[in-house]
């Protein structure tokens, strides 16, 4: 079985007395190793599509097995469970605690696992190293740029070696050489550590970077091409 594998998703919305489907009987199998690219305007669908993957919302109709697991059958505790197992966060605001030190950011997911406080600092830390910001990890986000910032999201995304990492818009505040940066990150992962991979982008350059595109569009997908 896929690692991510969706079969006629649709999610409705409901505004006053009309509906509209945000996602539109999408069908999409994920392989264990993957990197991919979802695109698409604003309003395609993608960021839907992305909750979904996420276990953020649950559809209207179609199933989600991740992993081998029928996530759109799940209650809000064992979805929590699945997304703390199974997926690592990479954000376009980073969403790092401000009051917080670069190591405490990225211990976060261990503390809701139940990790111990010795084991955490020591797993944290060497998450840090893979980011290239072990000399970095008492300092708070707003001593940080940007990119340093989001590397540590990036961190925090990989310590609990979550097989799937999900990134949506993660280079929207960065400039060019900083999201060049965080991208080649991604493809280490990816290509190094055998991270799966799904990152949301309405930046082509950026998703030259992906071994497979996606493109949505009015909530269905349009194509879906794989790179030599």
């Amino acid at each position: 079985m896929s690692l991510i594998e969706i079969k006629n998703l649709v999610k409705t919305y409901q505004t006053g007395d009309t509906s509209f489907n945000a996602l539109d009987g999408v069908s999409l199998t994920v392989e264990k190793g993957e990197f991919v690219c979802i695109m698409g305007t604003s309003g395609s669908g993608k960021s839907t599509f992305m909750n979904m993957l996420g276990c953020l919302d649950k559809p209207t109709q179609g199933t989600y097995f991740l992993d081998g697991v029928d996530v759109s059958r799940l209650n809000a505790d064992e979805l929590a469970e699945i997304r703390n197992l199974k997926l690592g966060f990479v954000f376009q605001g980073f969403n790092l605690i401000s009051r917080t030190s670069a190591l405490e950011n990225v211990e976060l997911p261990m503390i809701y696992k139940g990790i111990p406080k010795e084991e955490r600092i020591e797993k944290a830390r060497a998450a840090l190293k893979i980011v290239g910001l072990e000399q970095r990890e008492s300092h708070h986000p707003n001593q940080m740029s940007g990119g340093q910032q989001q590397r540590v999201a990036i961190a925090r995304a990989i310590v609990n070696d979550a097989p799937i990492i999900l990134a949506d818009e993660p280079t929207g505040n960065l400039d060019t050489k900083t999201s060049i940066e965080v991208m080649e990150f991604f493809v280490k992962l990816n290509e190094e550590s055998g991270k799966t991979i799904v990152l949301v982008t309405h930046e082509p350059d950026i998703a030259e970077y992906s071994k497979r595109v996606v493109r949505f569009k009015d909530g269905r997908i349009i194509s879906d091409e794989v790179r030599a």
